[in-house]
């Protein structure tokens, strides 16, 4: 057999996105923040974009508003070959590539007299605002007032200070600060760190404990034993049964062994039961406390506010940057220049740049379609809270609104709605349903919550198994099987019944 390189032809079908339409998806699967990054680079791209101010209307939106005033919404999952505008304004272009620019020159003059129309009716309602110096003192106080969280490691230098150690040992005590993580653990031994600094063990050792003596109580422990230890001799409990218990029995203690902690101490169950109570109440991460907060920031994409008997859905429009097609090209196209690589180039822009504004002002019409379909849906819950979710899909609300279902999976993925009930992932009201007895639909969600409020109200000395839960379910008249039950609580973090149980 001879190896060798040779050309061949074979013909195939492939499914191929237009880079219009890739743009389109990504700009509805967008959540809000992220959609201000993808707008703003578009805008350093694109130079014929320009944002609008806060205080005006994008005239282009004006134009497409009446458009998509419909009740359903072009679906972004197949090619947007119906868009009447983009389709008028491509035959002006391909209409202007066989003439003297004299069509593209009146589409042009068009679009800039409806600019200039614009900007003079604005600049006839609103002036110029400029901030008076007391808002700026206002300001500067606002920035003068944040104030920073103390790390652990700036309160353990605090408490350093106003210690008797020399300053040498101050250096040992501050190695040991950098090498205590965040949850207030040494993460090295004494040996280490005296090769580190040719210091003693001893020496070292002497400097640990008056490190373990500071706040907060536990800080400067070398593994859980020690930290719970550190705890209870703070508090003067050393000689009580959970002292014994950390100190000789760590391992039975995780691992929950409690006939075999009765049998090594002498003490019966109950009494080990309730030492496990007590240990329970102390702190395995004293340094936690000194966390930085991470802050998550959720901007809702639709707004439910209710009005009387009825419900108003609005979307977020606030957050997204309005565009236009900026002013300044009408003197390009009007100076004279018969350039046809320039005016193509302009020609380009513009249509791409009309494309996004529309992407976008259909990306909002669409979540807007899909917030108000939830919300028809989702009226009781609106009204009286989780407990009252109903089953609903994605096929169910594509079909109303009239787009396909990847289409709604796209529009409500990563984003916020903001409900009298509170701000809920728009993805949280879609789920599965079962079936009463009565013949109505309840939500998975409205069971998982049934499920935690049994448990809650548990007699803990006799805990409820999964079977007995499903027999109380049935009784609301809700048929559900055992191996769901258990599911449901692994999901809510709720142990079994034997490891529930207190004597």
């Amino acid at each position: 057999m001879a190896f060798g390189l040779q050309l061949s032809q074979r013909l195939s079908q492939s499914l191929v996105l237009a880079p219009q339409l890739q743009q389109s998806l990504a700009l509805l699967q967008a959540p809000t923040l992220e959609l201000k990054a993808l707008v703003e680079q578009e805008l350093q791209q694109n130079p014929v974009l320009e944002e609008v101010l806060d205080q005006e209307i994008d005239y282009n939106e004006k134009t497409l508003k009446e458009e998509s005033d419909s009740p359903t919404t072009p679906d972004l999952a197949e090619p947007p070959d119906d868009l009447k505008e983009e389709a008028q304004f491509d035959a002006a272009v391909e209409k202007s590539s066989s003439e003297p620019a004299d069509d593209f020159q009146s589409e042009f003059e068009k679009l800039v007299q409806m600019d200039q129309d614009w900007r003079d009716q604005f600049s006839q309602s609103s002036g110029p605002s400029r901030a008076t110096t007391e808002d700026e003192e206002k300001r500067q106080f606002m920035f003068d007032s944040l104030t920073s969280e103390t790390s652990l490691a700036q309160h353990l230098m605090e408490q350093l200070r106003d210690t008797k150690l020399t300053d040498e040992e101050k250096v040992v005590a501050e190695l040991i600060f950098g090498n205590i993580d965040d949850f207030g653990y040494l993460n090295t031994t004494v040996e280490e760190l005296a090769t580190t600094t040719t210091l003693a063990p001893e020496k070292i050792s002497e400097v640990l404990k008056v490190v373990q003596s500071f706040e907060p109580v536990g800080v400067g422990a070398r593994d859980l034993r020690e930290c719970l230890m550190i705890q209870l001799e703070r508090s003067s409990q050393t000689e009580t049964l959970e002292y014994r218990i950390i100190r000789d029995y760590m391992d039975a203690l995780g691992k929950r062994r409690i006939p075999e902690i009765a049998r090594g101490t002498g003490e019966t169950i109950e009494e080990v039961q309730a030492s496990l109570a007590r240990i329970g109440q102390l702190d395995p991460r004293p340094g936690r406390a000194f966390l930085p907060v991470a802050e998550q920031y959720v901007a809702p994409e639709v707004f439910v506010t209710k009005n009387g008997d009825d419900y108003t859905v609005t979307t977020n429009d606030e957050q997204i940057p309005h565009l236009r097609i900026s002013n300044i090209y009408k003197d390009l196209m009007s100076g004279g220049d018969d350039n046809a690589e320039v005016k193509n180039y302009i020609r380009e822009k513009i249509r791409a740049g009309k494309f996004l504004i529309k992407s976008l002002h259909q990306r909002q019409q669409t979540i807007l379609n899909i917030g108000k379909e939830i919300v028809k849906r989702q009226r009781e819950f609106m009204d009286k809270g989780v407990a009252h979710l109903r089953p609903m899909t994605m096929a169910q609300v594509a079909e109303v609104v009239g787009v396909h279902e990847t289409t709604v999976s796209r529009g409500v993925s990563g984003k916020y709605i903001e409900t009298p009930q509170g701000i809920f992932e728009m993805k949280f009201f879609f789920t599965a349903g079962l079936q009463t007895s009565s013949g109505n639909d309840v939500s998975n969600t409205s069971v998982k919550g049934m499920v935690t409020e049994i448990f809650k109200n548990e007699n803990t000395g006799r805990p409820l198994s999964d079977q007995e839960v499903v027999k109380m379910l049935a009784e609301k008249g809700i048929t559900i099987a055992r191996r769901t039950v258990a599911k449901y609580r692994d999901e809510l973090g709720i142990l079994p019944s034997n490891l529930r149980k207190v004597y």
